[in-house]
């Protein structure tokens, strides 16, 4: 479903370099899930961005991304995982993100990976302990710590797909 919603959206954005821009933490989903939904994005025909395939060696990746965010996409899928919240970089990234679906009407599809909704919204069980350590971190940048929990906040009430991963016989 979120697929199809990708690639109706994708014929209407011709100026665009890609059609989808994955925001993830890399070392919770990079090697499993987000694997697998790049290679089915890209063998569906939609022009995706992934940090680790799209920045040429000797880029500056910072510039390439914020390139690639404001730029070239026009769709972003987030991947919300256990360890998200505890990299500043990814959640710099969504407050970005969620500044450009405010100002220039980007699409935003949340996926929350093996980690509730509610945990994301409440900053609850691995989300309070990375912002603890933020808070220990930027104790005098806690501007920058509310902007983190306010855009995760946002996020979460935007909805999207709950996946576990759990394998059921």
């Amino acid at each position: 479903m979120a697929i199809s919603m990708v690639r109706e959206a994708s014929t209407s954005i011709s100026r665009c370099t890609y059609h989808v821009f994955l925001s993830f933490r890399g070392t919770d989903t990079r090697k499993n899930f987000t694997d697998h939904l790049y290679r089915a994005l890209v063998q569906t025909g939609i022009h995706t961005f992934r940090d680790d395939e799209e920045i040429e060696r000797g880029n500056n990746i910072k510039d390439e991304i914020e390139k690639a965010m404001l730029l070239e996409s026009k769709i972003f899928i987030i991947v919300f995982s256990k360890d998200y919240a505890s990299s500043t970089w990814c959640l710099d990234e969504l407050v970005k993100i969620l500044e450009l679906r405010k100002s220039c009407e980007h699409i935003v599809l949340p996926v929350f990976y093996d980690v509730d909704p509610t945990q994301v919204k409440q900053q609850t069980g691995s989300y309070a302990e990375a912002f603890s350590r933020h808070e220990e971190n930027f104790k005098s940048e806690m501007d920058i710590v509310q902007r983190w929990r306010d855009a995760l906040k946002e996020v979460a009430d935007l909805g999207g797909m709950v996946l576990q991963d759990r394998y059921v016989n």
